[in-house]
């Protein structure tokens, strides 16, 4: 459906406007930094996945200590270079890996009671500070909170933990988490490892980071709007954002309020696609049963469809040629590879992406309590932060917020109190025909973003392009994100796969065929 000319105005408009403001930023910002690069992985133990490693560690063909020491080398190697890192526990760590290593020794069962007990014995992670992880900071870049610790693990974190997994330390978020560039007054901005003047994403993007610089083997990341697969596509790594309410969301700050706890998914990120799946298994402890993951997955007897944008929102840019191309690469070879017809598909309801997004977020709870307000966590533990102040402050340098956060805290002040029909009309409309389209057969290509990763607060200019993950969550459906090389610049490109609610298991099934068809993770430091 092509927009009508009041749509056509109003983007205009919005783009004329933006792009003055960011020809200002352009002009005040300061010179680009000379280029550097990460190192290329030297050691071949970073270059295995995460199930690769806890198979050579049962079976005593390196040690859990050898493991975690090459992981710790490695971040203190490119931590420098991308601040994903904000809080390490290596001593720790690496008494945990020396008694894995004991435990090893004194089993008597063999590999297989090690394997179905411990899956993940002695194989480092790396953990989104928005998580609790005892004894771990948890303050989501807020500086009021720079001394809460955490006390308890999150349950996902527990149960990986309890897998065998070892926590090597926290991952860098945006402030509150509330924004696609992982960055704030506490622990700094986050870089992009494939180009240091490209952001990471967010919020989830110190995992991303330190995973895509191979710091990392798997990592945790909670998704409410795009938070996992924006780090994962920008970083050229591999996430997945589960159905809702299979793996837990509890003890994680900020925490939801309102409607969005159905909106709200944890999940796993690494930089193989074998790990997805057994982690994912482990995080849903005993929902796990609700995703059928054991299920074996004949892609030749799926559906596939293949959606190249959102048809022309006023608020997204449009998607870039070369992401175009990536997904149409992806498309050709499911219908070679395959034998099946990949159907092109449009929606127009998609083209509310944003409007629906952020309707939804601010919906009531069952009593009819609203959401709280942004500038409420801003304060905390005090009184709600005055946002116009803070913008005041911020322009002489004496807020301790960050750009994104106070323009949040603002534009939650000119929001209605009550949703438009129209918006509600059409997000159950889009509801419907997607669920009837994917059904428990059917899988969905997506584009993950309108172009690659951006360069620093760029995404300031173009603050809406979330939308293309954003309405996934709103729609409740699991999306795995999936790298496909690199593009001209030299960045991670991808697409997202989407699959009906609770049919996790074909959109994983379909990421290890990506990987295997288009090489999967990147070295960096190789380009």
């Amino acid at each position: 459906m092509a927009l009508g000319r009041l749509e056509k105005a109003q983007a205009w408009l919005f783009r004329a406007v933006t792009s003055f403001f960011f020809m200002i930023f352009q002009l005040l910002s300061s010179p680009a930094a000379s280029a550097r690069k990460l190192p290329p992985v030297g050691n071949p133990l970073l270059l295995q996945s995460a199930t690769q490693l806890a198979k050579k560690i049962r079976r005593k063909e390196v040690s859990s200590v050898e493991v975690v020491q090459a992981y710790i080398d490695r971040i203190q190697e490119v931590n420098p270079f991308v601040n994903a890192v904000v809080k390490d526990r290596f001593a720790a760590a690496l008494q945990e890996a020396a008694q894995v290593d004991k435990l090893i020794e004194e089993e008597t069962g063999g590999e297989d009671v090690l394997e179905d007990r411990l899956p993940l014995l002695g194989v480092p992670l790396s953990v989104k500070e928005s998580y609790s992880l005892q004894g771990m900071p948890l303050s989501t870049g807020l500086i009021s909170r720079r001394g809460v610790v955490a006390s308890v693990d999150a349950p996902p974190v527990a149960l990986l933990k309890r897998a065998g997994a070892i926590p090597l330390g926290v991952t860098n978020t945006s402030e509150l988490c509330m924004w696609l560039e992982s960055h704030n007054h506490l622990y700094g901005i986050t870089c992009n490892p494939y180009d240091l003047e490209r952001i990471a994403g967010g919020s989830s993007g110190g995992e991303g980071s330190i995973l895509g610089a191979a710091g990392a083997v798997i990592g945790v990341g909670s998704d409410i709007g795009g938070s996992i697969r924006m780090p994962c596509f920008f970083n050229g790594v591999f996430g997945h954002k589960t159905t809702p309410g299979v793996v837990s969301c509890e003890n994680q700050y900020p925490p939801t309020s309102g409607t969005q706890h159905e909106y709200l998914s944890s999940g796993p990120m690494c930089r193989y696609a074998e790990d997805l799946l057994p982690m994912l298994t482990i995080m849903a402890g005993p929902n796990a049963h609700k995703l059928s993951l054991n299920t074996a997955v004949d892609l030749k007897q799926l559906r596939f469809f293949s959606i190249p944008h959102d048809g022309g929102s006023i608020y997204t840019y449009p998607v870039s040629k070369e992401l175009l191309d990536s997904q149409e690469k992806v498309v050709k070879r499911l219908e070679a590879d395959l034998g099946v017809k990949v159907q092109k598909v449009c929606f127009p309801e998609l083209r509310y992406g944003f409007q629906i997004w952020d309707t939804y977020m601010g919906l009531p709870d069952k009593e009819g309590k609203p959401p709280l307000a942004f500038a409420e966590l801003m304060g905390e533990p005090g009184r709600p932060a005055w946002t116009f102040w803070e913008l005041l402050k911020r322009m002489v340098g004496k807020s301790e917020h960050t750009i994104p956060a106070i323009l949040l805290g603002l534009f939650e002040k000119t929001q209605v109190s009550k949703p438009s029909p129209f918006i509600i009309q059409q997000k159950e409309a889009l509801q419907k025909k997607m669920e009837d389209l994917l059904g428990t057969d059917g899988v969905l290509l997506y584009p993950p973003h309108p172009r690659v990763a951006p360069k620093h607060h760029h995404p300031l200019f173009r603050p809406f392009d979330f939308s293309y993950t954003g309405i996934l969550n709103i729609l409740g459906l699991p999306v795995t994100q999936c790298p496909l090389g690199l593009g001209e610049e030299g960045l991670p490109l991808g697409v997202q796969v989407v699959a009906g609610k609770l049919q996790d298991h074909l959109t994983l099934a379909v990421a290890l065929y990506l990987e295997k068809t288009f090489g999967g993770w990147r070295d960096p430091g190789a380009k």
